[in-house]
């Protein structure tokens, strides 16, 4: 059943950790499991310096015993070592909490050199890269909304677009590993929150693995994650790669995607999964339900319902 949520403001920046907390905490009835943020602030200046958002534990590990808090710093200690050895520059360490991070850092390799160093880290124990960009921070963990918000403090971000997610567990582990949204290489500012099954996922997911795409998880969502950051880097844009996933992607599903400066949305040929749409010259708000347009929004609105087989696009 999960629940998902898109923003974009257009020209402007605005505080959109508050605003997507606010509509996901309406829509945390639709799954109580885990919730997950991406959310895309200002770019950092120079063209070399990344953001990364990583863990090397799981929430419940920490209950496990007195030696996981000194797990946890060794396996930091060896992400930072391999980082290093791969030529990365770190900048600022932020501890989000005891056991997931805030790095900021430069990197002078390419796109190859980068998704290498991100396969190096996670070789380590526990170690997952939730997301690494430029404008990308992609923050998930068990909770509702208003509980990750405030363990992250994501009150304050200021940003031009955002997706969220309520998890309701159905087919994978309730861990942070399996929560919404997922984030895929080769394009390091891709996010994507889905609600429905996918039929084929095992199929499309060996056709990706064999191109040499990585999954993290074993969550149905992920392939769209993974799909479209192969469809961008073949080429399509972002409107082509919606357009072409209704056609090959079999299942019942809507799903929002949003790259560093744009955010779309798909239904597939049945349109049984919901979305509800509100749209002026400066602002696009997307949700599975109307409550959580309105958790922004609290006047009198018109809103949409998008049709079966719809595809949009909004820039930032």
């Amino acid at each position: 059943m999960c629940g998902i949520a898109g923003l974009i403001h257009r020209g402007k920046t605005s505080n959109i950790g508050s605003e997507m907390t606010d509509m996901l905490q309406a829509l945390k009835h639709r799954g109580p499991d885990s919730t997950g943020f991406a959310i895309y602030g200002k770019p950092p200046s120079a063209e070399n310096e990344f953001v990364m958002r990583f863990k090397v534990a799981e929430s419940e590990d920490l209950a496990k015993g007195s030696n996981i808090s000194e797990t946890i710093i060794k396996r930091r200690k060896k992400v930072n070592k391999r980082m290093k050895e791969r030529g990365a520059t770190i900048i600022s360490e932020d501890d989000a909490t005891e056991y997931a991070y805030r790095y900021t850092f430069t990197f002078d390799g390419n796109d190859a050199d980068l998704e290498g160093m991100t396969r190096y880290i996670e070789e380590l124990e526990g170690a997952e890269i939730l997301s690494m960009g430029r404008g990308l921070e992609l923050i998930k963990d068990l909770g509702d909304a208003g509980v990750v918000a405030n363990q992250y403090g994501l009150q304050g971000f200021q940003g031009t677009h955002a997706l969220g997610h309520t998890r309701m567990a159905t087919e994978s582990d309730v861990d942070i590993r399996s929560a919404h949204p997922y984030w895929a290489f080769p394009y390091n500012d891709i996010s994507v929150v889905h609600n429905g099954q996918i039929t084929n996922y095992w199929i499309m997911r060996r056709q990706m693995e064999y191109k040499g795409h990585r999954f993290m998880s074993n969550c149905d969502s992920e392939l769209l994650a993974v799909y479209t950051a192969d469809k961008l880097n073949d080429g399509y844009t972002l409107e082509d790669s919606l357009r072409q996933s209704i056609e090959e992607i079999d299942g019942v599903f809507t799903y929002c995607v949003a790259t560093k400066d744009s955010l779309g949305m798909a239904k597939d040929t049945m349109a049984a999964k919901p979305m509800v749409l509100y749209e002026t010259d400066d602002l696009v708000i997307l949700a599975s339900e109307e409550g959580a347009i309105r958790a922004m929004i609290p006047h009198e609105i018109d809103t949409y319902d998008p049709y079966d087989e719809e595809v949009r696009v909004w820039q930032a």
